[in-house]
C-alpha cells in the first residue's frame, strides 16, 4: 500500500447534474483536476471543498478530494471523503480502493492497538475492489502487497496473495509478474525481485506508473542495464513521458556512458517535470548531475550540485552523503 505514492492513473466519470447545470457542475472538478496533475494538492482541496457542499452526491469530487487530502497527510479527512465516495456509489471498484488507502494511511501513523481494526479495514477495502473489477490492478496490486507484509493476526499472508497473482498473471503478465516481485520485496527476497522485475519489463507493460516502480526499484540497486530496459519499455508505454530522460540519464551515468547525453536528459528533466510523488524530484536530478560530474572529476561542479540538491530538498539522504564526501576536496 502506498497511499503517498499511488500507482492507479486518474479517470474520472463525471456525475450526472441534477441540482445544477453541467458546465457550472464540471469546471471545478475540472479544474481541480489539472491542479492535482501539476502537483498542486492545496489547491484541489480548496476548489473541491465548497464544490463537494453544494454536490454532495457527486462521488468523483470525494474521489479526488480523498487523494489530495492523503498527499497533503489528512488522513482523517482522507477517509471521510473516501466513505462519502463509497456511500454514493458502492458498486464502484476504485472509490473502494481509496479507501483501503486512506484507512491504510492511518493505520502507518497509528498505535499497535488503533492500527489492527485499521488494517482490517484496509484489507477488506481492497478486497472488494478487487471482488467488483478484477481488472482494477491497482487494487490488486495493493492487496498483493497488504498480504504479503501484513502478519496473519491482522489477516495477512503470502498464501492469499499467491491467488491474486496468478490471477494478474492471466489478465496481465507484466501486472502479475510486478505483483510476484513485489510480494518477494517484501519478503527480502531480492534475487526474487530482480527476476520477477525483469520479466515484468520483457512483458511489454502498458502502465508508466508500473514501469516506473521497477526502475525506481533498479536505480537503487545501480543496475544501469535493467534501468535503461525500464526507459526502454516507458518509451513505447508513453512515449511522451518527461520520466523517460531521467531514466535514461541515470542508467547512462551508472554504465559511465553518454555523459553528454546524461546531462542534456537531466537539464530537460528539470524544465518538465512535475511536482509530484510519482515523479523523480528535482533535488534527485541534481543530485544525479552531480554524481556525473564527481565522475568527470569536476568538483567544484559536484558539489554545486549536491548543495542545489539540498536546498531542494534538505532530507535527501543521497546528496547528503555525496556531499560529505566531498568534504574539503
Amino acid at each position: 500500500m502506498r497511499a503517498t505514492k499511488p500507482r492507479s492513473t486518474l479517470r474520472f466519470c463525471l456525475a450526472i447534474a441534477f441540482a445544477m447545470p453541467a458546465s457550472a457542475q464540471e469546471a471545478p472538478l475540472d479544474a481541480a483536476k489539472q491542479a492535482f496533475e501539476k502537483g498542486q494538492y492545496s489547491k484541489v482541496v480548496t476548489i473541491l471543498e465548497p464544490a463537494a457542499a453544494k454536490d454532495s452526491g457527486n462521488g468523483d469530487i470525494q474521489l479526488l478530494l480523498t487523494k489530495a487530502y492523503l498527499q497533503t497527510n489528512q488522513s482523517e479527512a482522507a477517509i471521510k471523503s473516501a466513505e462519502k465516495a463509497v456511500a454514493i456509489n458502492p458498486n464502484n471498484s476504485e472509490y473502494h480502493d481509496w479507501l483501503g488507502q486512506a484507512y491504510g494511511d492511518k493505520a502507518s501513523h497509528a498505535s499497535a492497538f488503533s492500527a489492527y481494526p485499521l488494517a482490517r479495514k484496509t484489507q477488506k477495502e481492497f478486497e472488494t475492489a478487487v471482488q467488483l473489477d478484477d481488472h482494477n490492478y491497482a487494487a490488486a496490486q495493493n492487496l498483493v502487497e497488504y498480504d504479503c507484509t501484513a502478519p496473519g493476526i491482522v489477516g495477512g499472508g503470502e498464501d492469499k496473495a499467491q491467488p491474486i497473482i496468478q490471477k494478474l498473471m492471466s489478465l496481465d503478465p507484466a501486472q502479475g509478474r510486478y505483483a510476484a516481485g513485489n510480494c518477494r520485496m517484501q519478503k527480502k527476497d531480492f534475487a526474487g525481485v530482480d527476476a520477477e522485475f525483469t520479466k515484468a519489463l520483457a512483458s511489454k507493460p502498458k502502465s508508466m506508473e508500473l514501469i516506473y516502480e521497477i526502475a525506481d526499484y533498479f536505480m537503487g540497486q545501480a543496475e544501469g542495464d535493467k534501468l535503461l530496459a525500464a526507459a526502454d519499455a516507458a518509451q513505447e508505454a508513453a512515449p511522451g513521458d518527461p520520466r523517460i530522460k531521467f531514466l535514461r540519464a541515470v542508467g547512462w551515468i551508472l554504465k559511465s556512458e553518454r555523459t553528454v547525453d546524461a546531462e542534456k536528459n537531466l537539464r530537460e528533466y528539470l524544465s518538465l517535470a512535475l511536482p509530484r510523488p510519482d515523479y523523480p524530484s528535482l533535488s534527485s536530478a541534481h543530485y544525479w548531475i552531480g554524481r556525473l560530474y564527481e565522475s568527470q572529476k569536476n568538483v567544484s561542479g559536484a558539489r554545486s550540485e549536491y548543495e542545489t540538491s539540498l536546498k531542494l530538498d534538505a532530507k535527501n539522504k543521497n546528496a547528503q552523503e555525496a556531499l560529505k564526501k566531498l568534504g574539503n576536496n
